[in-house]
């Protein structure tokens, strides 16, 4: 090459900077190497570098490497050798730079990653050398003439290449910018603080009366002498009577001499002699017993308030020439009212338990007897001709919860508790405990009911099911039941055998349904005959639904309703609806209801302890 041939090119060289591209040397695997180091050559007008392996082991590899180009450029200046390695000298510091910034953008977040990643970029397009940095694929890099002199790995040219467009990208999104611009709308402007103004207070003012009675001053301004306080006594809110007999003292009566009380308890000692001659009578038909009970009315002077809480049982007297209602409340209470009275005395009420009376009979061998059971764990007779309340049977640790005449002179009882377990009480013994205590197949019985004619068996209602048992085969351990009705749902409230024959047995159960069923065979299994959508949802503060049959009829059954106008309704054991009680002076509901056993008188108690009383008008 001759002289003016150089010098041209070095002007065209001054004039344009030189472009200095980096070409990657493919891995050698078998040189261990730290860094790479550029090799200036020229060629034509563009300033070419090529990066090859520096090896820390093996520098005599570096020392001797030269490129093809060299070789065929021995014939060029000898003054380019200095330029050569002051181009090798700043192409290797730039390098080196270049390497550990973009290896520390890796370990910094995207914001500050940005603000690197440009400073890798050339500012000055005036300086004169530019490094451009090829991060092609590595199809690019097999080019025919560049393998031997690239000195990367693909991974690192995918990486290297991934941070730089990574940084662009963060960079275009301006995410610190909008950052603070999203701090600035956040923060609230602080509200100034209103302080209220008191209004000020006027020196004439005259200030509120204030009661004397609560300053505890006289009239004249005195103070008043401080009363000294005595300690109240907590008083249970219902504590047990003490055992044994009580005395019938009424508790709504203010009679000194008890001259009116005794009139009253002889009165009914008398008539409860006459009213054992019972006459049977057959069954009359549907027609003629619905136009009785059409004839049965209620009046303000059948309407009475017996006791304080919610009745919880009732029972009639069966006396034919008086209409005597007991009815036995929730506190404890047990009221007598006797309505063939002509005069405006008020009920007896009579205090012989401290908790809620579940069951309540006449003896059917001397009405003058009223037994009652409470849960308080007592069973009293209480006796019109002795004006005493006397203590059948006690048991504290079970409470009972319903009884019924084993015998038919009522000399035994069968009583039911609660926890499943019957005992047997006869009233002949001295002493107030049980004969015989049985565990049934039953976690709770709410009733007990005897078997009109075959004696030996009985009815009991538990939690779910009804179960029929024969007393002669009852034991302490676990009584097995002859008959266990399943058909029920939910719990169960009642279930009785029809008065005469016990060919029937009506349940009340909690699933809206009256079922009847054909107990004439009590050795098998019970059929049901009938069942009756009827609402017997009470609630809570109303006492539950029982129905009962009716003495007289033993093919239909009397129920409380709760359908307005309120009512208390008869049902014949087929399901068919035959009357229904109305009338303007019943306003509520009648949970439980009761019929005479030979007249035409239906007594039914509410929850607010008031006696409603349907009869003809010539009982009045």
């Amino acid at each position: 090459m001759s002289g003016s041939d150089v010098e041209v090119e070095e002007k065209a060289a001054s004039k344009q900077c030189c472009q200095v591209q980096v070409n990657e040397y493919k891995e050698n695997e078998n040189s261990d190497y730290t860094s790479l180091r550029p090799v200036y050559t020229t060629l034509g007008k563009t300033a070419k570098v090529y990066l090859s392996p520096f090896s820390l082991s093996n520098t005599k590899l570096f020392k001797s490497s030269r490129s093809p180009f060299e070789n065929n450029s021995n014939n060029s200046v000898s003054h380019k050798t200095g330029r050569k390695k002051t181009c090798r000298e700043v192409l290797t510091s730039k390098m080196k730079t270049v390497s550990s910034k973009a290896e520390s953008l890796l370990l910094k977040p995207p914001s500050e990653a940005c603000t690197e990643s440009t400073k890798l970029e050339p500012k000055n397009t005036a300086e004169p050398v530019t490094l451009s940095v090829n991060m092609a694929s590595s199809d690019e890099d097999s080019s025919p003439g560049l393998d031997d002199f690239s000195g990367l790995s693909p991974y690192e040219r995918k990486r290297l290449k991934n941070i730089r467009e990574n940084a662009k990208f963060f960079a275009s999104l301006q995410l610190s910018e909008s950052a603070a611009r999203l701090r600035g709308m956040i923060k609230k402007r602080q509200q100034p603080e209103s302080k209220r103004k008191r209004p000020k207070k006027k020196e004439n003012e005259i200030g509120c009366r204030r009661s004397m009675r609560l300053l505890k001053v006289d009239p004249l301004g005195v103070p008043l002498p401080v009363a000294p306080t005595q300690p109240e006594l907590e008083e249970e809110e219902n504590p047990l009577l003490p055992p044994g007999p009580l005395e019938m003292i009424p508790e709504n009566q203010d009679d000194s001499n008890g001259l009116l009380l005794k009139a009253s308890l002889k009165t009914w000692a008398e008539m409860s002699k006459t009213s054992n001659e019972r006459t049977e009578e057959g069954l009359s038909s549907i027609k003629s017993y619905k136009a009785k009970l059409s004839g049965m009315v209620i009046s303000e002077a059948t309407v009475c308030k017996v006791t304080k809480g919610a009745i919880t049982s009732v029972a009639l007297h069966p006396s034919e020439e008086r209409t005597l209602v007991a009815a036995g409340a929730k506190s404890g209470q047990i009221g007598l009212w006797d309505l063939t009275q002509q005069r405006e005395d008020e009920p007896y009420v009579f205090y012989p338990h401290s908790q809620p009376v579940s069951c309540l009979y006449f003896s059917p061998s001397n009405p003058a007897h009223l037994l009652s059971l409470s849960y308080d764990g007592t069973l009293r007779c209480g006796d019109f001709s002795t004006a005493i309340f006397e203590e059948v049977y006690r048991n504290e640790g079970s409470s009972p919860s319903s009884f019924d005449f084993l015998a038919e002179d009522a000399s035994t009882l069968l009583v039911g508790h609660w926890d499943g377990h019957l005992s047997l009480v006869d009233r002949r013994t001295p002493g107030t405990s049980y004969e015989k205590l049985f565990n049934s197949s039953m976690g709770k019985i709410r009733t007990v009911h005897v078997h009109p004619v075959s004696r030996q068996y009985f009815v009991t209602a538990g939690l779910r099911d009804v179960h029929i048992y024969d007393a002669r085969h009852l034991n302490s351990r676990r009584s097995q039941p002859l008959i266990s009705v399943t058909e029920h749902t939910k719990s169960i409230a009642s279930a009785y055998f029809s008065p005469v024959t016990g060919n029937r047995v009506v349940t009340t159960c909690a699933d809206c349904k009256l079922r009847v069923f054909d107990s004439s065979s009590v050795s098998s299994q019970i059929p049901l005959l009938t069942t009756i959508r009827h609402n017997t949802i009470t609630g809570r503060w109303l006492t539950r639904f029982q129905a009962v049959w009716d003495p007289k009829q033993e093919d239909c059954f009397i129920v409380g309703s709760m359908a307005q106008p309120r009512r208390v309704e008869v049902f014949h054991e087929t399901g068919k609806s035959v009357y229904s009680f109305l009338g303007e002076c019943l306003v509520s509901v009648c949970s439980l209801s009761v019929m005479h056993p030979t007249r035409y008188v239906l007594a039914g108690g509410n929850s607010s302890g008031r006696l409603h009383v349907f009869m003809h008008q010539e009982s009045f």
